[in-house]
């Protein structure tokens, strides 16, 4: 064993070494539908306005207070009166700060989530020292509710995250359920709701932050045609977001990111426009494809469609030969066999991968 080697094994965790990495593949020549990001750019001349704004963007001090970027997030999208946001660098380190504050140093704290879910609840529970605890949906996605309310009587979870619309099959979970798992955690564990892609679903729990004290929502503005700044937030009873933010970075948000944030949340019916395009062109997409012999679409409520095929790898890589680039669930659990993901887009690329698509199933 050489040097590095045994200096690896000696000093990094094994459950870290024993992981690959999270990959994210060259999307260069490519119709890029694998990711849920909007493809519609920004308007040329808010382009210019924003380049302006970036443009007198203070770089060689650290980020300043804030403040005026937490309230226009307030205020334009639906925070209640009285809360407040934490803000992350996507929500992915949203989900890692969460998990860090409920890690318990006296006894292995569980984070539990519906499985398929975002893969990041998972990571981040094990980066963290949490146990991560999955508990398979039905086999039509929904919550297998007697499942999840024994689990909770169990482990007693700090962390139930719940994404809504569920990433990947993209349906949301009832109300009512939801509800009950709240109920269920009572004063012993925080339910986290994952609204993600809340722009296409258009229903959201923000509004009942304050009839749930044990109950944080959390969103990104990536899906809405901002992935690039990489800004996520997240909003609870004050108290408990207090605690939260005990253990966010300092200057977690960079300034280039506050400035495009601002600027953008003063246009956001340009980029909720983007979403009504996107919600149309998803259901014509999917009336499309369930017209193909032997493919099955699910409902959505996201920017994507899950679609089931006789064979996922080989679709998969006949739409590689093409150009197209989408995701190839069905390795990710048993409940998507022979699933593939593709994002909705523009008229054009949404063409070119049903075109692409349909030669493939030959």
């Amino acid at each position: 064993m050489s040097f590095l080697d045994q200096l690896i094994q000696n000093t990094v965790r094994p459950d870290v070494r024993a992981i690959g990495t999270y990959h994210v593949p060259d999307a260069s020549g490519y119709v890029k539908l694998d990711a849920m990001e909007n493809p519609y750019l920004l308007p040329q001349h808010l382009r210019d306005e924003l380049g302006v704004r970036l443009a007198d963007a203070v770089l060689n001090r650290y980020p300043p207070s804030y403040a005026s970027l937490k309230a226009a997030v307030c205020a334009k999208l639906g925070v209640p009166a009285g809360y407040d946001v934490i803000l992350g660098n996507g929500s992915d380190e949203l989900i890692s700060l969460l998990a860090m504050a409920c890690a318990s140093q006296q006894r292995r704290a569980v984070l539990l989530a519906p499985v398929p879910g975002f893969v990041m609840y998972a990571r981040s529970a094990q980066f963290a020292g949490m146990d991560f605890v999955g508990v398979p949906l039905n086999d039509d996605f929904t919550l297998d509710m007697d499942a999840m309310l024994a689990a909770i009587a169990q482990h007693r979870p700090a962390l139930v995250f719940l994404a809504y619309p569920n990433n990947p099959t993209g349906n949301l979970f009832a109300s009512a359920d939801i509800e009950r798992i709240l109920a269920a955690l009572g004063e012993s564990g925080i339910a986290v709701l994952d609204e993600a892609y809340e722009p296409f679903a258009q229903q959201s729990f923000m509004r009942r932050l304050p009839d749930h004290e044990n109950l944080v929502v959390m969103r990104t503005v990536s899906k809405l045609g901002l992935a690039g700044i990489r800004l996520g937030y997240m909003s609870a009873a004050p108290a408990l977001l207090e605690q939260i933010e005990k253990v966010r970075p300092p200057y977690n948000v960079n300034v280039l990111t506050q400035v495009a944030a601002e600027f953008l949340l003063e246009h956001l019916d340009v980029l909720n426009a983007q979403a009504d395009l996107l919600n149309s062109a998803r259901d014509a997409l999917a009336a499309q494809l369930a017209a193909l012999p032997g493919v099955t679409v699910f409902p959505s409520k996201a920017n994507f469609l899950l679609i089931r095929v006789a064979d996922a790898d080989d679709v998969c890589a006949k739409l590689l030969a093409h150009r197209v680039l989408i995701k190839n669930m069905s390795k990710m659990h048993a409940v998507l066999a022979n699933c593939l993901r593709v994002s909705v887009s523009t008229p054009e690329e949404n063409t070119l991968f049903y075109d692409a698509f349909k030669a493939s199933l030959v």
